[in-house]
């Protein structure tokens, strides 16, 4: 029943074609009770058989049914799926050429944003950091502002890229403040990160092999939220602009050793 079934019949009609074939005729009476199917459905079901070719109806008093030989009976259903495969052969094809004059429509197009990506929630902004930290192939420079996506010393990851990759990070002299913040950013120069030291950064900023930025700039108007939004933009030119910024902040700076030499000169005076 079931290659009967594959071949394009329904369930109904595959098993009333098998008790047909145990005699010569069946009334549609016996038919239903042989193949276990309602009477209500039994006329249905032969009728649709003999219009496939599957059976013949014989007339009579009481009009009976006979199977077709069954070579013949799977031939024509064989013949029908054919004929079927032939016509969804012809229908792909046309789709084929309507979705590829689309497609190639479609790859004449782009998005003039596709490129930014903008992110606002914590757990985003430090799955994406951590994902451009593992896509570096020479260099990352850093802005490193508060607050942060990720504290130095809890940044591990980041340890790794300074290990094997070109980093230079520019941390303003709060990290001082924090002693945790401090040790961990101590331990980063430790592993070879180069570093420098200013009283204040304008923005936070990550510049990777001089192609992709991620920044992030306060809110003018409610410039005292501690909420990040981070933008990443994959273009080679606002990466070149945005290291020659960099570039001269790192001019500016002082090393660590220099940096808590200043800090603690203020702070003795203060007191």
């Amino acid at each position: 029943m079931t290659q009967l079934v594959r071949l394009g019949l329904t369930s109904y009609e595959a098993r009333a074609y098998i008790a047909l074939t145990g005699r010569d005729s069946f009334t549609a009476a016996q038919a239903a009770r042989l193949a276990g199917l309602p009477r209500q459905r039994i006329y249905d079901v032969l009728g649709s058989l003999v219009q496939k070719g599957l059976a013949a109806a014989r007339p009579g008093s009481v009009v009976k049914y006979a199977a077709t030989e069954p070579g013949l009976a799977l031939e024509l259903l064989v013949a029908t799926r054919r004929e079927e495969l032939r016509e969804l052969e012809k229908g792909a094809a046309a789709t084929i050429r309507t979705l590829t004059a689309a497609f190639v429509a479609g790859q004449k197009q782009t998005n003039p944003l596709e490129y930014i990506e903008v992110l606002r929630d914590p757990g985003a902004i430090t799955a994406r950091f951590d994902e451009l930290q593992a896509s570096i192939k020479r260099e990352i420079l850093v802005f490193t502002k508060p607050p942060y996506a990720k504290p130095p010393q809890e940044n591990i990851e980041g340890l790794e890229v300074v290990r094997h990759h070109v980093a230079r990070s520019i941390y303003e002299f709060s990290v001082f403040d924090v002693s945790l913040i401090k040790k961990g950013v101590r331990r980063f120069i430790e592993q070879g990160e180069q570093a420098r030291f200013v009283p204040e950064l304008p923005l936070k900023l990550v510049i990777i092999d001089k192609t992709i930025v991620m920044f992030g700039m306060q809110d003018p108007v409610a410039a005292r939220t501690v909420e990040l939004t981070m933008m990443v933009v994959e273009h080679p030119s606002l990466a070149t602009v945005l290291k020659t910024a960099f570039d001269a902040y790192w001019a500016q700076g002082v090393t660590f050793d220099e940096a808590a030499q200043r800090i603690a000169t203020s702070r003795s005076r203060s007191a």
